[in-house]
């Protein structure tokens, strides 16, 4: 695990930065935080390259650049490109990638990454020695760890990092990152994770940030599906969904689920989170898959993706994820059957 000591008490040279630097790096348990000027200059100095240019990874890229890196971004879409081009970002086709320090992935599934790794523009062979390779999509942790080991013997370094936060949280640095990989690629890129997001944590090797993205995901999608039938059950008995939120986030219920999505886009109709119902029902198999793959008795994560899967009409995969609530609280106002 790595945490971060606060720099700013501090006032040194660099030269004395350099020494307290190698003191700490000797003694357990402790990191470090990059100060203001090496932090500035190594902004300027480092490139990178965003491959995926949709909500997420278009908005990353906008506030990288923002924050005074080097950034190029790419899409397969020229549309994509385009759109992006416009708000002042250099843009290039997959096949004219430039060499860079860090390759920032933001991909639909595993399978694009490994293809874009792999295959189409071949980052395994494309990428200089030494290049860090970002994967922010959410993924297979059993093909993330084969794809690192791969990474990692062509010379190059790997790090998972998962996000969460939006396309609000992707725009305004803000995000939060699920780290998987070595300590040593986490301090490279620090100033760039600094300027992406607002919390990281640092959960294992290789693979681990996307098994615990998963877990949260599965945990998101449960919140939605329990705390919809609680505010439904409250209004049937005639409590106003709001007040019952109100209730419920002073209590040992709450959840991120009661808190920000229902008040959000819920109850306020808007169903504008920028995450699909089909990126969950991904996430969700994926989840159900590693618990399988681990020989792990899951029944209420069965239940959850069976839950999400029950009708693919309502709400279809393009909907809001948060619209799978919209069916569970319509309950409440469905008249009684007669006995």
């Amino acid at each position: 695990m790595v945490t971060f000591f606060n720099y700013k008490r501090y006032s040194l040279s660099d030269a004395q930065w350099v020494g307290e630097r190698l003191r700490q790096i000797s003694t357990p348990n402790t990191a470090f935080r990059y100060p203001k000027s090496a932090v500035g200059s190594y902004r300027m100095s480092l490139t990178i390259t965003v491959i995926g240019l949709g909500q997420m990874g278009g908005n990353m890229a906008l506030t990288l650049k923002a924050a005074g890196f080097a950034v190029t971004g790419s899409d397969l879409f020229e549309q994509a490109r385009s759109r992006l081009a416009a708000q002042g970002l250099p843009v290039v086709a997959p096949e004219e990638l430039p060499a860079s320090d860090v390759y920032l992935l933001s991909l639909p599934t595993s399978a694009h990454v490994r293809e874009v790794i792999e295959q189409s523009p071949g980052l395994l062979s494309l990428a200089p020695k030494g290049s860090v390779i970002v994967d922010t999509s959410t993924s297979d942790p059993q093909v993330s760890r084969e794809l690192a080991e791969n990474v990692i013997s062509a010379g190059l370094q790997w790090l998972d990092a998962p996000v969460s936060g939006g396309p609000k949280g992707a725009a305004s640095g803000k995000l939060g990152m699920l780290l998987g990989g070595d300590e040593s690629t986490i301090e490279r890129v620090l100033p760039m994770l600094e300027a992406m997001s607002a919390k990281r944590t640092h959960v294992g090797g290789p693979g681990s940030g996307h098994v615990v993205k998963l877990a949260n995901n599965y945990l998101c999608a449960a919140h939605l599906l329990t705390t919809a039938e609680a505010v439904a059950m409250a209004a049937k008995a005639g409590v106003d969904p709001a007040a019952c939120l109100a209730g419920l986030n002073n209590g040992s219920g709450r959840s991120a689920v009661s808190e920000v999505n229902f008040p959000e886009w819920v109850l306020s109709e808007r169903f504008d989170s920028g995450f699909t119902t089909g990126l969950m029902r991904k996430d969700l198999r994926l989840a159900r898959d590693a618990a399988e793959q681990l020989d792990i008795p899951s029944p209420l994560l069965q239940a959850v993706v069976d839950a999400w899967h029950a009708n693919p009409e309502q709400p279809t995969d393009s909907d809001d994820f948060n619209h799978i609530t919209t069916p569970i609280l319509a309950r409440a106002s469905q008249a009684e059957e007669p006995s």
